[in-house]
C-alpha cells in the first residue's frame, strides 16, 4: 500500500489519511533529537502496517536532517528493535 504521508514541521507531526481516517505520529524536537511521543492508528484502519510506515517516515526524515531519534512511544521503540538497520546511527 502506497501511503501519502505528510510532515507538518510546525506541529511536529506526520499524518496520513486512510479510508477517511487520520493516522498520526507526534514528536518533539530539541537540540537535534527527535523524540517520538505518540503513534496513533485508529482500529478502523489498524493492522495494515500504517504505524510502521509513519515511524519509517519519521526515521527517514531524522536521518536526512542529521537528528538522533529517541522512541518514547512504545510502538516506535518496538518497531526500531524489529528494524535495527533503520535505527543504525540514530541513537
Amino acid at each position: 500500500m502506497a501511503l501519502d504521508i505528510k510532515h507538518d514541521e510546525t506541529r511536529r507531526r506526520f499524518t496520513v489519511e486512510v479510508d477517511a481516517v487520520t493516522c498520526e505520529l507526534d514528536y518533539t524536537l530539541q537540540d537535534g533529537v527527535m523524540t517520538i511521543t505518540h503513534t496513533g492508528v485508529p482500529a478502523a484502519v489498524g493492522g495494515r502496517g500504517i504505524a510502521g510506515e509513519l515511524v519509517r517516515a519519521a526515521v527517514t526524515t531524522a536521518r536526512a536532517r542529521g537528528w538522533k531519534v529517541v522512541p518514547a512511544c512504545s510502538y516506535a521503540e518496538a518497531w526500531l528493535k524489529r528494524h535495527p538497520q533503520e535505527a543504525e546511527g540514530l541513537r
